[in-house]
């Protein structure tokens, strides 16, 4: 069962830097060369306001954003093919 955790956690790690490498490469390429300029645009995926719990001693404040573009999808499918690879 430690082999499968430690091989999912890898795994989630290896999508993560897929997914930011190739949003900063995108971010890049699009700010330096005007015909890649579509490789900046980003698609927000998520919650516009962030849920509330306020408990009067204690106030917890749940969101989450995906700020996905066309890069950092690339970038996760080279991940999964360098996670499989190695």
């Amino acid at each position: 069962m430690k082999s499968a955790e430690k091989r999912s956690s890898y795994f989630i790690f290896f999508m993560l830097i897929g997914a930011i490498s190739g949003s900063f490469i995108g971010e890049l390429l699009g700010n330096n060369i005007g015909a890649l300029k579509f490789l900046k645009n980003t698609y927000t995926i998520g919650m516009n306001k962030p849920m509330l719990i306020d408990l009067k001693v204690l106030a917890i404040t749940f969101g989450i954003n995906f700020n996905i573009n066309i890069m950092s999808i690339i970038g996760i499918v080279l991940a999964i093919i360098l996670y499989r690879k190695y």
